[in-house]
């Protein structure tokens, strides 16, 4: 099953339904399921922003399933659409300035937490063997 790997806090904020698009520098096709991999990187800052929620934060584990319904690029309407969503959660991503690069948000539907699963992760998307797993 495809598989992305997400920094944390992120991957939690995801996996406990608090957020419902991840942003990258590219735009995807693909829709459907997906495999949500907490990374063994955290952002220490926004990890403190997110304090209040008492989570915690597994790293380098599989943790959640979710659909990608959508792909949207974050332009000045999305960003106020975001902002109205919850303009904590998706700071980083309303207060990013206008670059060369144009950002895309992943909107995720169907979250479902998952026993975690211990394995590495990658760039982009990458598969893991999730079916075989539980077959």
């Amino acid at each position: 099953m495809k598989t992305l790997t997400i920094k944390q806090p992120f991957a939690t904020l995801i996996a406990e339904g608090y957020k419902i698009y991840e942003f990258r520098t590219w735009k995807t096709k693909y829709r459907g399921e997906i495999l949500i991999h907490a990374g063994k990187t955290i952002d220490k800052e926004a990890l403190k922003r997110f304090s209040y929620l008492n989570l915690t934060y597994p790293l380098g584990k599989i943790i959640a399933k979710a659909k990608i319904t959508d792909c949207v690029e974050i332009d000045d309407d999305m960003k106020e659409k975001l902002k109205k969503l919850d303009s904590i959660i998706y700071k980083g991503a309303i207060n990013k300035s206008k670059s060369a690069k144009k950002d895309y948000g992943f909107k995720l539907e169907n979250i479902e937490k998952i026993e975690p699963i211990e394995t590495k992760g990658a760039l982009s998307f990458w598969e893991y063997p999730y079916e075989k797993t539980f077959k």
